[in-house]
Order: structure tokens, then sequence, then C-alpha cells
């Protein structure tokens, strides 16, 4: 009788490790880019993933700008255009991306603070309460990394060697 009860001892602990904690819902990949125009919106892309259990993205805020909406290209005959859209719906274990092309995010008046630390940081607004805090890289709108700020004096070859990364 004492190897049952032996192998149950051994055996709750596992049993008990598939009860933790639902795996959460996380942002990755956050980028933006900025418009040539000061007066025309940045875009900004990134992947939502879903944790065990599915979540809506209900919108995204930043300090570091004056507004961000999260919109979608759609086609309709033959013609390509924008619209916003209220929330985006993330499944569970699965991925949504915003990316060229597709769903994104439209951000108006990124702040020079942001642009001249080459990040901002995006809180992502989640359906079961959860605010994500995820910092974005900005691109030019050519895809490079902004310039860093004058510390001394930079040789060419190292500013050439960064435009490259």
């Amino acid at each position: 009788m004492r190897a049952p009860l032996a192998l149950i001892a051994l055996a709750a602990p596992l049993a008990l490790a598939g009860c933790g904690d639902p795996a959460p819902s996380y942002v990755d990949q956050a980028w933006v880019r900025l418009s040539p125009n000061k007066d025309t919106p940045s875009a900004g892309y990134f992947v939502a993933h879903g944790g065990d259990a599915g979540v809506q993205l209900r919108g995204v805020m930043t300090d570091y700008a004056l507004k961000v909406e999260m919109h979608e290209s759609v086609g309709k005959d033959g013609m390509m255009s924008m619209q916003p859209i209220e929330s985006v719906d993330v499944p569970a274990k699965g991925t949504v991306a915003f990316a060229p092309g597709g769903k994104h995010l439209m951000i108006w008046g990124v702040n020079d603070t942001a642009i001249s630390r080459g990040k901002m940081q995006l809180t992502f607004l989640m359906s079961n309460g959860d605010r994500l805090l995820v910092d974005a890289v900005i691109r030019k709108p050519d895809g490079s990394a902004p310039a860093a700020p004058a510390a001394g004096n930079a040789t060419e070859e190292h500013t050439e060697e960064h435009k490259a990364h």
C-alpha cells in the first residue's frame, strides 16, 4: 500500500504544475516609420500574441504623440483605402500582425524627444483590462534609424556602419 501513496505524492506536484496562471497576451516587434512630412501621420507596426485565452486589442495610446488610431488598408473596386478600426480580435495562442499594407497604427505628431531617443513607449489596451507597455523603435521614412544626438565627432565610417543596421 505504501508504493501507491508514494506515487501519488510524486505525481501531485506535476498535476498542479498545469494549474498555474494562464499564459498572458503580449506585443512585440513594435516599430514606427516616421512620415516624411510632419503634417501627415506616421505609421506603427507590431505583432500581438494571444495567451491561453482570446482577447481584443481595443486601442493604443502614447505620451509621445498627439493621437494614435488603429487603421486597416482595404481594397475595393481595385482601389486601396484606409479605414479606422475600433478593436481587433487576438485569438488564443494566435497572432495578429500590424504590418505595411494591412492593419497599422496612424500616429499624429510624434514628438521630437521620442525621435531623438529612437524609440517611443506605446500602451496597448486589452479587453481583459491589461495595459501592455511596449517600446517601439523609430525609423526614418526610408527605414533607417534616426540620427543619434551629437555626442562628439562621429566618424563618417561609423555613421555609415550605423545606417547599415
